[in-house]
């Protein structure tokens, strides 16, 4: 789970990782209750990423730009997320940004590190400059560890592994780290928390921001379904399948929009809640990669019928169907969808359609 800036800095204050003077408001009227010296920096409180560029962050010198700035923010959507809070904050004479963070490192079974002289700035464009150091779980962050690293953010390194251990995080992020007055303090919160190990940590307000009303949706109907950035919609069952279709449509310069997975399920009914969750994305094409090991694929055609005949659908489905009684899902199918036999050719298609 994703956590917004102020429950990241929230929690960065337990671990004495300073912060600066903030204050979360919802309504314009709580700006009048702010007790912080103008100037004021204000940010839109999402989950996505680049808000700076969008207009996300604003600056004010007084309360009239304060109250203007907070008008235009409420207002925005920024990819897609509309904004519902925003954090007011001191603004601080900056001498040095660094950036500063801690991820699973899963290929190599240890903890990662990373660390740039220069913050503040897309952390992609900065590899060739950025200090690794991989951290045995076993033998956690020595000082050995933090000598790679200058002297004034050793301590604030040492504090938030300890922050992203203790709170089972994949991601713990301080971008940019700035150095101001002779302080080392943390200007912008990313914080990523193992779902699995949500139940440990009752006192993080799970908000569920992260998900769209679609996943809200699906989650409710225990589908598990993510929107992603491109337009072709793909329905799998398995989570294996499903990522193995998406890299079969990258090969072909495609982009997956929405990925569904039926998981095990052979119910007509669920199959049917899958395919009007689909459709409400809007893809422009939609792949059903279906393998029937389990799941008998005759049922699972029963679910798209069943959708199809009581709704209307706007775009080609592209279906490439294996396993238990394919071929009585085929003929039943045939007026449905377009039938593909193999997986290569059934994502080439689905690519040349929703190009």
């Amino acid at each position: 789970m994703k956590l917004f800036e102020y429950q990241g800095k929230e929690i960065f204050s337990e671990y004495n990782i300073d912060i600066p003077k903030g204050s979360l408001v919802e309504k314009k009227e709580d700006l009048k209750n702010i007790n912080i010296p103008f100037p004021w920096v204000m940010k839109a409180q999402v989950l996505t990423g680049g808000r700076g560029k969008v207009g996300g962050i604003k600056f004010a010198d007084n309360m009239k730009e304060a109250e203007k700035n907070f008008e235009e923010l409420i207002e925005i959507e920024i990819k897609g997320e509309k904004v519902k809070k925003i954090l007011v904050e001191e603004k601080l004479d900056v001498e040095r940004e660094y950036y500063l963070s801690f991820f699973i490192e899963r290929s190599k079974r240890e903890y990662l590190m990373m660390f740039s002289h220069e913050g503040g700035v897309d952390i992609e464009s900065m590899a060739e400059k950025i200090i690794k150091v991989y951290v045995n779980p076993l033998s956690k962050i020595q000082p050995y560890h933090l000598r790679k690293i200058p002297k004034e953010v050793r301590e604030v390194a040492k504090n938030l592994f300890n922050l992203f251990i203790q709170n089972d995080c994949e991601l713990a992020e301080i971008n940019p780290l700035a150095i101001s007055n002779g302080k080392t303090i943390a200007l912008d919160s990313k914080i990523i928390i193992d779902n699995n190990a949500l139940y440990r940590h009752p006192e993080i307000s799970q908000e569920d921001a992260e998900l769209t009303p679609l996943e809200k949706e699906a989650r409710d109907k225990k589908i598990s379904f993510v929107k992603l950035d491109g337009d072709i919609g793909v329905i799998a069952n398995g989570a294996g399948l499903t990522m193995a279709t998406l890299d079969a449509l990258n090969e072909f310069n495609g982009k997956g929009g929405v990925f569904l997975d039926l998981g095990g399920t052979d119910d007509p009914e669920k199959v049917k809640q899958a395919f009007e969750l689909m459709i409400k994305a809007k893809p422009k094409v939609i792949l059903l990669n279906l393998f029937g090991g389990i799941t008998k694929c005759d049922t699972v055609a029963r679910g798209i019928i069943d959708f199809m005949e009581s709704s209307k659908v706007e775009c080609p489905v592209v279906a490439r169907i294996k396993g238990m009684n394919e071929d009585i899902a085929r003929e039943m199918l045939k007026n449905y969808v377009i039938a593909v036999e193999s997986f290569e050719e059934s994502a080439r298609k689905a690519v040349e359609l929703g190009g």
